[in-house]
C-alpha cells in the first residue's frame, strides 16, 4: 500500500481533506502550548511569628491531557518587604504535587494543614492533618458514616474551630439501605456485606441538585475531633435542608460551641442549583455536637423563649449565603441574592447585609437585618454598578476590623473593592484606569496579593499596599511580582504580543422601547484584534456567553487566546441581561430572550463593521448554553450574516428542554418574564409549549444555511443532549453542512481536559475552513 492510498484513511478518520488535516496538526500543537499554562486556584499567606515577612502558599492546577485530569500542586514563596515599599518573593525551587488531594485547608494559626482525599469508589474518605514537618494524624472515614466531602465551591464548607481541635465540614449523607434480592426473592436481612448469591436493588428514586451533582443526594454537616478521630453527624437539622458553607462562630465565653451554615430547603423537587442563585436559602446556627453545656450557659431563644437546637438567623430575607464574622465577633455579614430569588432570574445583582451576633449570650428571634450594600438598580456612568460575586476569602478583613476586601464584576471587568461594613462605603482599589480584570488571592496583613490578566496578557501576580498607611483614606499602589507560575512558551508570548484589546461601548438601538433608564444605557463588548495593519480586518468571531445572566470578563482565556492567535479578531458581547451593569439592565431581558439579546448582538456586530473593525463577509459566531441559543438564533434570524457557527450544548428548543432539564423554571422566567414564576408547572399547557417553541432557535431553522459544528456533552442535565441533536439532525436533513461531536462522559461545561481540548481544536479548524 503506497502513501497515496493511506491518506484517504486519514480523511475517513477525521472527516477532513488533507489541508484540514494539516490544520488539525498545526492547531493541536498551538493549542497544547496554551493548554499548558497553569491556573492559581487558591492562595494562603501566613504571617511570621516574629513579624518579619510572611510565607505564601499557592494551590496551582494544570491540565493533564493524557490522564484527562487536572494536576494539582503547591508552590511556596517567602515574602519580604523592604524600604521604599519594595517587596520580593523568594520562590521554592520546585512545586510539590498534591496527588489525589480534593481539598487543602490550613488552620487559622497556620500551624496545621488539613488535606481531604475523596475516594473514586466505595472506599473511605481520607483526612490527613499535617504539621510543619510531618503527618500528625490520618483518619479513614467509611461510607457508612458519610460519603465524599463536598468540594464544589458552593455547598463546600470546611472550618477549623478556634482552638484547632475540631473541624466542621459538609459531606454527602450516607446512602439509605437498598433492598436485597436473591434466588428466593426478597431478602429480609439487608446486610451491607457482599454476597455472590444476592444483589442490591435500586430502592426509591431521590432527587439530586441537578447539573454536576449526578449521584449526589444531600449534603449534610459533620464534625471531627482531630485528637480522637471521632466523627459526629450534627443532629437536629430538618431532613428537608441541604447544608453548605459552614463556619464556626467567634470564640467568646459561653458561645464558642456554635456553627453557622447555609441551608437550602427542598420539600418538593430539587431544581438544579449549579449557577442558579435564585434558590431560596437562609443562615442557621446550631450547637457543636461535641459540646457539653455548662450549668450557667445561656442558649438561643426561640418563639417560646425556650432553648432550641437549630435557629434560623435570616427569616426575613429570601436569600443568605457566604457568612463571615467581623473580627471583633459583633457582626455576622452575609451576601444575598434576593433579587434573583424574588424575580426568578437565575443570577442577579447581589446585596450585602449584617446582623448583630450574640449579645450577652442570647440571640433574639426577630433579628434585625441591616443593609450594608443594597441592590444597585441603575448606576451613573463610571459609578459602582452593584455587587456581583459568588466567592469570598475565608478572612477578608483589613486590620481596622471593618474593611472587607473582595472581588466583584464591574461592567466587562472584575475589580477589587474595599467595603466599609459600618458605613457601607465602597471603593474600587484596583487601578480604575485598567481595562484588565483583577482578582484578590489573599491578604498579607493590610497588603493584597492579587492576580491581573487580560485577553492579551497571561495572568500576572500583583502586590497592593496602602500608599498613605491610613485605611479610612486609603490610596493603593500596585507592584508587579515576578512569578514562575504563569510561564508560557516563547511562541505564545510572541502571538499574544501581536494582539490588542479594548472595551467598546455600544448604544442601544431602540431606546424608545426600553421600560427603564438602566436598560436604555450602553452595553459593552470586548474587542480583541491584531495590532493595526494596513490591509483588511481579520475574520471576526462573535463570542457569546451563556446564562443569560452571566458575563464575559476581560481576563485571560486560553480558548479565546488560541482563537485570536489563529488570525481571528474577537467581538465578545455583553448584551443587556449580563451581570455587572445594574439590576435594571439585567432584568430587561427575561421575557425577551430570542429578540432583545439577539438584536443587541446584531447591533454590536454592525457597530464593529461601521468602525471598520470587521469584514462583513467574514463573520463567525460561537457560544455555549444560552450563548448557543443566541448563536443558533442568529444564523436563523440573520442567515446571510454568518459564514460559520460553533455551538456547545446549545438551547435550541425550549419546548423540548422544559420537560428534560434540571431547571424547567428557567424556561418559564426567561420566556414569560418574572411572572413566569407563577406559570411554572411540570406539565406545560399547549399554549405554553407553543410560546416556548416560538422563542426558540428551532422556529427559524428553515432559514438556516450557515455551516455549524455542534459539541455536546452526553451527561448534560442542564441542556440535555437531545436538544442539540434534534437541531443538528434537522440541519443535516435540509442539507446544511454540519459536524457533530458528542462527548460521552461530559456534563454541561464540556470542561474535562481532553474534551475541552478537542472541542476548541475542532472549532478552530472549522472556522479556518470557512473563513479562509
Amino acid at each position: 500500500m503506497d502513501v497515496s492510498q493511506a491518506d484517504p484513511l486519514k480523511e475517513v478518520t477525521l472527516g477532513t481533506d488533507m489541508a484540514t488535516e494539516e490544520d488539525y496538526a498545526s492547531q493541536a500543537r498551538l493549542l497544547q502550548e496554551f493548554t499548558n499554562i497553569c491556573n492559581i486556584d487558591k492562595a494562603w499567606i501566613f504571617r511570621s511569628e516574629k513579624g518579619k515577612g510572611s510565607q505564601a502558599m499557592f494551590s496551582i492546577s494544570q491540565p493533564n491531557l493524557l490522564a484527562n485530569k487536572r494536576r494539582k500542586f503547591i508552590l511556596s514563596a517567602q515574602i519580604s518587604t523592604g524600604s521604599s515599599n519594595s517587596v520580593s518573593f523568594q520562590w521554592a525551587q520546585f512545586p510539590v504535587e498534591m496527588a489525589n488531594a480534593s481539598l487543602i485547608v490550613p488552620s487559622p494559626s497556620g500551624s496545621k494543614l488539613l488535606i481531604v482525599k475523596n475516594p473514586e469508589n466505595d472506599s473511605p474518605v481520607q483526612m490527613e492533618i499535617w504539621g510543619q514537618s510531618q503527618l500528625e494524624k490520618e483518619f479513614h472515614i467509611p461510607q457508612s458514616v458519610h460519603g465524599s466531602v463536598y468540594t464544589d465551591k458552593w455547598f463546600e464548607g470546611v472550618s477549623w474551630n478556634f482552638d484547632e481541635s475540631l473541624i466542621a465540614y459538609v459531606a454527602e449523607e450516607p446512602a439509605p439501605t437498598k433492598p436485597t434480592f436473591n434466588s428466593s426473592g426478597y431478602k429480609k436481612d439487608n446486610s451491607n456485606e457482599k454476597d455472590c448469591g444476592s444483589w442490591k436493588g435500586q430502592g426509591d428514586f431521590e432527587e439530586g441538585w441537578g447539573e454536576t451533582y449526578a449521584g449526589k443526594r444531600k449534603p449534610a454537616l459533620f464534625v471531627i475531633d482531630i485528637q480522637s478521630g471521632e466523627v459526629r453527624a450534627v443532629q437536629g437539622i430538618a431532613s428537608s435542608l441541604s447544608i453548605g458553607q459552614v463556619i464556626w462562630a467567634p470564640s467568646s465565653v459561653g458561645t464558642n460551641q456554635h456553627m453557622v451554615f447555609v441551608g437550602w430547603s427542598s420539600d418538593q423537587r430539587k431544581l438544579g442549583i449549579k449557577y442558579c442563585y435564585n434558590r431560596p436559602c437562609a443562615l442557621y446556627a446550631i450547637k457543636n455536637p461535641f459540646h457539653q453545656p455548662e450549668a450557667n450557659e445561656k442558649d438561643f431563644k426561640g418563639d417560646s423563649g425556650k432553648g432550641s437546637t437549630l435557629y434560623n438567623l435570616t427569616q426575613s430575607i429570601s436569600s443568605a449565603f457566604l457568612p463571615r464574622f467581623s473580627p471583633d465577633g459583633k457582626y455576622l455579614l452575609f451576601l444575598s441574592a434576593k433579587s434573583a430569588v424574588d424575580s426568578g432570574a437565575h443570577g442577579a445583582t447581589n446585596s450585602l447585609h449584617k446582623i448583630d451576633w450574640l449579645a450577652d449570650g442570647e440571640l433574639s428571634l426577630h433579628q434585625s437585618i441591616v443593609d450594608v450594600i443594597p441592590v444597585i438598580m441603575n448606576a451613573e456612568e463610571g459609578c459602582f454598578p452593584g455587587l456581583y460575586f459568588s466567592s469570598l476569602l475565608a478572612n477578608p478583613w483589613l486590620s481596622d476590623g471593618c474593611t472587607m476586601i473582595l472581588t466583584s464584576i464591574w461592567g466587562s471587568c472584575t475589580v477589587i473593592l474595599a467595603v466599609n461594613v459600618l458605613n457601607g462605603n465602597v471603593s474600587r482599589i484596583s487601578p480604575p484606569e485598567s481595562n484588565a480584570s483583577w482578582e484578590i488571592l489573599s491578604l498579607d496583613g493590610d497588603n493584597i496579593v492579587a492576580v491581573s490578566s487580560s485577553p492579551t496578557d497571561v495572568p500576572q501576580l500583583k502586590y497592593g499596599y496602602l500608599s498613605n498607611k491610613t485605611i479610612s483614606t486609603a490610596s493603593w499602589s500596585w507592584l508587579d511580582i515576578s512569578s514562575p507560575i504563569f510561564k508560557c512558551s516563547e511562541k505564545v508570548k510572541m502571538l499574544l504580543g501581536s494582539l490588542q484589546f479594548s472595551i467598546i461601548k455600544i448604544p442601544v438601538k431602540n431606546v424608545a422601547a426600553c421600560a427603564t433608564k438602566g436598560s436604555s444605557k450602553n452595553f459593552e463588548a470586548i474587542f480583541v484584534s491584531t495590532k493595526p495593519k494596513n490591509d483588511m480586518p481579520d475574520p471576526l468571531i462573535v463570542v457569546l456567553h451563556g446564562g443569560p445572566h452571566a458575563v464575559s470578563i476581560s481576563s485571560f482565556s486560553k480558548s479565546c487566546a488560541f482563537l485570536s492567535s489563529l488570525g481571528f479578531s474577537l467581538l465578545i458581547v455583553n448584551y443587556r441581561g449580563s451581570l455587572g451593569f445594574g439590576e435594571e439592565a439585567l432584568q430587561s431581558l427575561p421575557g425577551k430572550v430570542g429578540s432583545q439579546d439577539v438584536n443587541d448582538v446584531l447591533t454590536a456586530i454592525d457597530h464593529a463593521i461601521n468602525l471598520g473593525l470587521a469584514n462583513p463577509s467574514k463573520i463567525a459566531v460561537v457560544g455555549g448554553s444560552h450563548g448557543g441559543f443566541l448563536a443558533t438564533h442568529l444564523i436563523g434570524q440573520a442567515p446571510d450574516k454568518f459564514i460559520a457557527a460553533a455551538v456547545r450544548n446549545p438551547v435550541c428548543n425550549l419546548a423540548l428542554m422544559v420537560g428534560t432539564t434540571d431547571i424547567p423554571d428557567w424556561c418559564y422566567v426567561e420566556s414569560f418574564g418574572s411572572e413566569g414564576k407563577n406559570h411554572f408547572t411540570e406539565a406545560p399547557s399547549d399554549e405554553q409549549l407553543s410560546l416556548f417553541y416560538s422563542k426558540s432557535p428551532i422556529s427559524h431553522l428553515h432559514k438556516v444555511k450557515t455551516p455549524t459544528i455542534f459539541l455536546l456533552g452526553a451527561q448534560d442535565l442542564r441542556v440535555p443532549v437531545p436538544n442539540g441533536l434534534q437541531y443538528a439532525r434537522a440541519l443535516k436533513e435540509k442539507g446544511v453542512d454540519c459536524k457533530l461531536i458528542v462527548f460521552p462522559h461530559d456534563v454541561h461545561g464540556i470542561d474535562r481536559p481532553q474534551s475541552d481540548f478537542e472541542s476548541f481544536l475542532n472549532i478552530g479548524v472549522w472556522f479556518k475552513k470557512y473563513c479562509k
